[in-house]
């Protein structure tokens, strides 16, 4: 199992106000430093988010990508998840391409429709077209991936009648993974164009998205594609210290603020210490504690969901120090990644 770490690029907004500059550049500059850190200790991905917020500093995470290329060798640099359908396929294709230039074929994109809804006024869009968006510009931007002069026409974009888009990435094919939440047409989806699927599972129970796993099966093979070339992949928040105790003792204050906020604007109540200790517990989805606790914990959950390609840990929504955020990177690559089968 491949293991990775996302990221949304967030920075503390202390009593509602906004960062000062310095502190959104040191931000960006410590997570560069994360993601040379993951690469030199062996993790095989980092992605960083798209988001529109002012919590977040990942709107444009292809230039943190490409900033990240240029001090990195091996780890792959993914985004997770880019918002296609408030984005041009074109351009996104560009940006990919040149990012797979830089890295030489270390790029790779799950595009998806996002978990907030900022992005669909920002760029002038209506949410209400939120599926139809994501399935044309998907075909659109699944086009450009196959073909160097490309015809397509659709709705909410005009047509291309044999225009060229270029660069071309250093591989043949840009690597696309799908990104769903829990919505059955979106598993049905990847598995019918033979696409990764990444799955973000933020809460709950793990083993309940089982049924949605087999819908992607069942369509990839239904629709003729190889399965052994095919991947899962599952997006966990989680956090690793040296033991399972500190672990939960410097996560759960931020968590808590985190998902109460969001909450709040959700409709959702706040956060309570009983619901934090029901999901980090032996079936719920996050992944917080020892190395040995998640590493067994994450086998086990693999094992539930029917196998896993790829993990990745999203553990920048509790207000963690770049100091902590570090050691649980390190912690990942030295003692988790050797313990999974």
């Amino acid at each position: 199992m491949q293991l990775g770490i996302d990221s949304f690029a967030a920075v503390r907004l202390k009593d509602g106000k906004t960062p000062t500059p310095d502190m959104r550049s040191d931000a960006i500059a410590q997570l560069l430093d994360r993601i040379e850190l993951a690469d030199a200790i062996g993790l095989d991905s980092f992605g960083i988010g798209e988001h529109h917020r002012p919590e977040y500093l990942d709107s444009a995470s292809h230039l943190l990508l490409a900033a990240a290329a240029a001090r990195t060798e091996r780890i792959q640099l993914m985004s997770a998840v880019t918002i296609l359908s408030a984005a041009d396929p074109v351009r996104v294709f560009q940006q990919m391409a040149t990012l797979d230039l830089i890295s030489r074929g270390r790029a790779g994109i799950v595009v998806g429709r996002g978990s907030f809804s900022e992005a669909f006024p920002l760029y002038g869009l209506d949410f209400k077209d939120y599926n139809e968006l994501f399935a044309e510009k998907l075909e659109l931007f699944l086009t450009i991936r196959e073909n160097e002069k490309v015809h397509w026409e659709g709705q909410f974009r005009p047509a291309l009648t044999g225009q060229g888009v270029y660069p071309r990435p250093y591989r043949d094919k840009l690597d696309v993974w799908i990104g769903v939440g829990g919505t059955p047409e979106s598993f049905a989806r990847a598995g019918l164009l033979g696409l990764p699927l990444m799955i973000a599972i933020i809460g709950g129970e793990t083993h309940r998205f089982r049924p949605l796993v087999d819908l992607y099966w069942r369509a990839a093979e239904q629709a003729g594609h190889d399965t052994s070339q095919l991947k899962v992949g599952v997006h966990f928040i989680g956090y690793v210290a040296e033991t399972t105790e500190r672990a939960h003792r410097e996560f759960f204050p931020g968590y808590q603020e985190t998902f109460s906020k969001i909450g709040m604007e959700r409709g959702w109540g706040p956060t309570t210490r009983d619901a934090y200790d029901w999901v980090t517990g032996p079936n719920g989805a996050l992944m917080v504690g020892s190395p040995e606790h998640v590493a067994e914990k994450l086998e086990r959950h693999a094992e539930s969901l029917g196998g896993l390609t790829r993990a990745t840990f999203h553990m920048n929504v509790a207000h963690l120090s770049h100091e902590q955020l570090s050691t649980a990177a390190r912690l990942l690559g030295e003692k988790v990644k050797p313990a999974l089968g």
